[in-house]
């Protein structure tokens, strides 16, 4: 796949990278290659749509802290359930490895640009201040008797009845000078108070950031105006984390964001609600208004997904076109691509259309995201290639029902691949197959292929089994379990591994095609 630094005479200090929807694996996946990729050419900063408090939690992993395990990482540096997703488990690891032993200015950072709240509600900015308080050893209690009970902070409703709203009473008021108050107490003990000093000032910005929400959701206006205003609210609050990200990282390298197309893109937001046509700036308007050609968007597109339910588009659809003359992800110059019809919207996907086309610099186009069901049938149009799946009717144990078995021949003793969805319990669980929607592709590669990919033979695998991470996705690596008889394994390989995968099949595959070419030589031999 093309470089994305090929798309650009100058590479830009601030490169968003766009997804069209949330749950599509593979757009993570490419993500994780292209920011190492970015790595290597001076790139030193991701920011992903994540609030950023939270980050800094998963920056302490990423930078090699002992005190943060990745389990914590992930449940706690991350917003909107994001760690969940076994992609970004990847990426803090492979940051992380990156890190080791490198000097400061070539180390990598991770960094949410969200705030720390959700379009339908946000929380009370107690944590946050609480944790400034801490910091400059200030008293807190004035804090906790105006927050109060969370509960009237947390309402949902209160997001569409602005009577119902926090945000203009007397409290928060009082606690949104406290909050512009410690910011001011923080520059001044900033001489004196180096260390740790860069965290408390993103404290006390979310605590800063949650008032103005709240405020925001007091607004006497119709549901309609109320929905545009606190959408603009949140992607200006992203807007200004992006440019403080960016004023932090300026000395040490570029810097690549990874969030929603909408949440990117140059042009204004629009959505149709009661009839009303409603628009406001998202982050990528605001930032790209004030940082000019520093900052390029490439906006994701998305041809299928099983994963989302997501079924090919027409040919006549900009996602259609664009996948007509390959089943690879690729990207293509916005400037390149001719205008055709808007795929229908139904809010698991936002389609490509004219404008959002005309504010991009390029396009990231993925065919197809890739399940088990969508691997096994590129197994099955190998020649010869039968399956069979796990289970109660065939007698398989119920830990293995849903695997996936590929045979050539009537032998069903040795499958050259299988797709399997489960551990099992104290023999194969390295994988970490239980998570959600995980899946792994086991290939029977011989001992030459073996060999050829790892640097040893199988019968020495154990000598080398600490040096993988099996649980990676996209990696090939050695079986866990059956690594002494030559087979390796990929966890979850993404589209842009598919032409990696079709090698290694048709290494297994020919094995296959041999061996029953064999037995039916042997077949014939013994009835002569």
């Amino acid at each position: 796949m093309t470089s994305l630094l090929d798309l650009f005479a100058v590479p830009p200090s601030l490169l968003a990278l766009g997804e069209p929807t949330h749950g599509e694996s593979a757009f993570l996946q490419i993500r994780n290659e292209v920011f190492l990729s970015l790595a290597e050419h001076g790139y030193r900063s991701i920011a992903l749509e994540s609030d950023r408090a939270a980050g800094l939690i998963a920056d302490d992993f990423v930078q090699g802290s002992a005190a943060v395990p990745l389990d914590r990482a992930l449940a706690e540096g991350f917003s909107h359930g994001f760690g969940a997703a076994p992609a970004n488990r990847d990426l803090l690891l492979r940051m992380r490895e990156w890190n080791t032993g490198r000097p400061a200015a070539e180390r990598l950072t991770f960094h949410g640009f969200d705030a720390p709240l959700e379009l339908e509600g946000a929380p009370s900015p107690r944590r946050h201040l609480v944790r400034v308080c801490e910091f400059l050893d200030l008293d807190r209690s004035a804090i906790d008797d105006l927050v109060g009970d969370e509960a009237r902070w947390s309402d949902p409703a209160a997001i569409w009845e602005p009577g119902r709203s926090i945000g203009g009473s007397a409290d928060a008021q009082r606690l949104r000078v406290i909050a512009d108050d410690l910011l001011t107490e923080l520059y001044l003990q900033a001489p004196r108070r180096p260390e740790g000093w860069q965290a408390a000032f993103v404290h006390a910005m979310s605590a800063v950031a949650v008032l103005r929400y709240h405020a925001a959701a007091a607004a006497p206006l119709t549901q309609e105006a109320r929905f545009a205003r606190l959408a603009g609210v949140r992607d200006a609050l992203m807007a200004e984390n992006l440019l403080a990200i960016r004023s932090m990282e300026a000395h040490r390298g570029p810097t690549v964001v990874f969030a929603h197309n909408t949440h990117l893109q140059r042009q204004l937001s629009t959505m149709t609600m009661a009839g009303t046509d409603l628009s406001w700036a998202g982050a990528g308007a605001i930032v790209s208004s004030l940082l000019g050609d520093r900052y390029a968007v490439i906006v994701g597109s998305l041809g299928a997904s099983p994963a989302l339910g997501i079924e090919a588009p027409a040919l006549s659809t900009y996602e259609g076109r664009l996948q007509q003359d390959t089943g690879l992800p690729r990207y293509v110059r916005a400037s390149d691509i001719e205008p055709a019809e808007r795929r229908t919207h139904d809010y698991r996907y936002f389609p490509l259309d004219d404008a959002t086309v005309a504010h991009a610099d390029a396009v990231l186009h993925i065919p197809t995201g890739i399940d088990a069901a969508t691997l096994a049938e590129r197994i099955l149009a190998l020649p010869g290639v039968e399956q069979v799946v796990a289970s109660q009717e065939n007698g398989s144990p119920e830990g293995a029902w849903g695997d996936r078995f590929f045979h050539v021949g009537a032998d069903r003793r040795q499958p050259f691949a299988t797709i399997v969805e489960h551990d099992v319990p104290g023999f194969d669980e390295a994988s970490q197959l239980d998570r959600p929607d995980v899946f792994r592709l086991n290939l029977d590669l011989g001992r030459a292929e073996f060999e050829r990919l790892f640097g040893f033979p199988p019968k020495d695998f154990e000598e080398h089994r600490h040096e993988f991470d099996f649980a990676r996705l996209d990696t090939v690596v050695p079986h866990p379990g059956y690594a002494l008889y030559g087979f390796a394994s990929i966890v979850m390989p993404g589209p842009h591994l598919l032409p990696e995968v079709d090698q290694l099949l048709a290494v297994a595959h020919a094995r296959a095609v041999d061996r029953h070419e064999r037995a039916v030589r042997r077949a014939a031999g013994q009835q002569e």
